[in-house]
């Protein structure tokens, strides 16, 4: 493992931890920025996973998910009743 592995997987949490109060409030990003995110973030997941950074890969793969969780929020939010 490298440090490098730590440092990212770190970030990562901090970051899903600061998307919690998001996740569960009625206030939601635009859908845009969730799947635009979500998406980019599930890109550097796979990239650090050609790096063999497995910790990076879950922490990201998850902070991927809250993103992705948020737009189906806002989705859902969205419709009409």
């Amino acid at each position: 493992m490298v440090w490098q592995d730590i440092v990212l997987s770190i970030g990562a949490w901090l970051f899903i931890i600061a998307l919690i109060p998001s996740i569960r409030g009625k206030d939601k990003p635009p859908m845009t920025t969730s799947v635009l995110t979500g998406s980019v973030l599930a890109v550097f997941s796979l990239t650090y996973a050609t790096l063999e950074l497995w910790l990076s890969v879950l922490s990201t793969t998850l902070l991927s998910g809250a993103w992705f969780v948020l737009a189906a929020q806002k989705a859902r939010k969205r419709k009409p009743n």
